[in-house]
């Protein structure tokens, strides 16, 4: 039996290819709707899935072609981001069998293609085995900056999300470290190559700036709708992650940035004294920006692809405090009341202090002087 599959996205068309050729299908991938109708008369499939959101030819057109130029009803199959209602009446119209809502399961996936064309046998039944892997509405790039990670970087946690959220690309940038992070990276890719790279830098230029280059090079990738950065030490954990982007998904904000702000039914650690020093520093940046945000230097925040140039393009002023120059850019460009509009500040469940972080209390003083510096600027 014969699946042609057809997406845009490398990291959706990977994961879908192993686990239907697992299944005992033979299959084929386009990554374009004018590839797809190519493979579509050589091929000669049992059964299309497409995406809709495509560039240059959507899925409905491909749809559309399908019905109008072969003469044999072969089932097609629709998975998509897209849930808009007037374009899933469009797709049943045009004559697809069934339209599937990202995020799906591999495993629905397989059940839904299992009841339209069946399924091959195979010697070895593979296909009881439970993959409930998700396959993601969009992709999303993380940069993960690493300097000096090698006894705290937690490889089977990274492992573990990027196996089971099928659409994120996990990007670590080595800053210049001068311990074994490299090496401890290298190994952590091995075998996870479609969604794990490691991007190195020879020279340690700092957080701002291992952030900065991660950023820039995630977003020659095509695919990736969304980019973020995440602290190494996972301090804000990955469930409170995808909850950002599920808000940005959702909405029209350009950028939502976790907090740890305080708040009934969160678990917000932190050691008593540096968070008197944060709460201090919170309130210089509040009257600096001018904007009615609580934490913006909470290591977790998602973006559009498209204000990444405007973002990162220009290298950052400091080292660490380069969030609070995030925060300014926007405003710069899009004035004050558009900024706070497209700005998303969402509060953690769950945010814990990790030990051996890479600031000191001495280097919070500092600080105050480089907030002063950006406050002059970008006056």
């Amino acid at each position: 039996m014969k699946i042609l599959t057809i997406d845009d996205q490398e990291l959706i068309l990977l994961s879908v290819e192993k686990r239907l050729k697992e299944l005992g299908y033979d299959v084929m991938t386009a990554n374009s709707g004018e590839r797809g109708i190519e493979l579509y008369n050589s091929f000669e499939p049992d059964l299309v899935l497409v995406d809709i959101n495509m560039p240059d030819m959507s899925g409905l057109e491909v749809v559309k072609h399908i019905r109008s130029a072969s003469a044999k009803k072969v089932p097609i199959l629709v998975m998509s981001g897209n849930t808009q209602e007037n374009v899933i009446m469009d797709g049943f119209s045009l004559g697809i069998e069934d339209y599937m809502k990202k995020p799906v399961s591999l495993d629905e996936m397989a059940a839904r293609i299992k009841r339209l064309i069946g399924a091959p046998e195979l010697k070895n039944d593979i296909s009881k085995t439970i993959d409930t892997r998700m396959l993601q509405q969009h992709c999303v790039g993380v940069v993960i900056p690493c300097y000096n990670e090698e006894e705290r970087l937690s490889s089977d946690e990274f492992k573990d999300f990027a196996h089971r959220n099928l659409g994120y690309h996990l990007c670590f940038v080595n800053d210049g470290s001068t311990d074994n992070t490299l090496g401890v990276l290298e190994e952590l890719k091995k075998g996870n190559e479609n969604n794990i790279s490691v991007y190195n830098c020879e020279k340690n230029g700092g957080k701002a700036e291992a952030v900065r280059q991660g950023m820039l090079h995630m977003h020659q990738d095509p695919q990736l709708d969304y980019i973020g950065f995440l602290d190494a030490d996972l301090s804000t954990d990955f469930r409170d992650f995808d909850d950002l982007v599920q808000t940005l998904e959702k909405s029209d904000f350009k950028i939502v940035s976790g907090s740890r702000m305080s708040r009934m039914g969160a678990d917000i650690t932190k050691e008593s004294a540096r968070k008197i020093i944060s709460l201090t520093i919170n309130k210089i940046i509040r009257t600096i920006l001018g904007m009615p945000f609580n934490d913006t230097q909470c290591g977790a925040k998602i973006m559009e692809r498209d204000i990444i140039p405007l973002l990162f393009t220009k290298p950052f002023i400091t080292k660490w405090i380069f969030d609070v120059e995030i925060f300014m850019r926007m405003r710069k460009h899009y004035g004050k009341k558009k900024a706070v509009q497209l700005i998303c500040e969402q509060p953690l469940k769950r945010w814990i202090h990790a030990d051996g972080s890479k600031l000191s209390m001495k280097d919070s003083f500092k600080i105050v002087g480089q907030l002063a510096k950006i406050a002059f600027s970008y006056r």
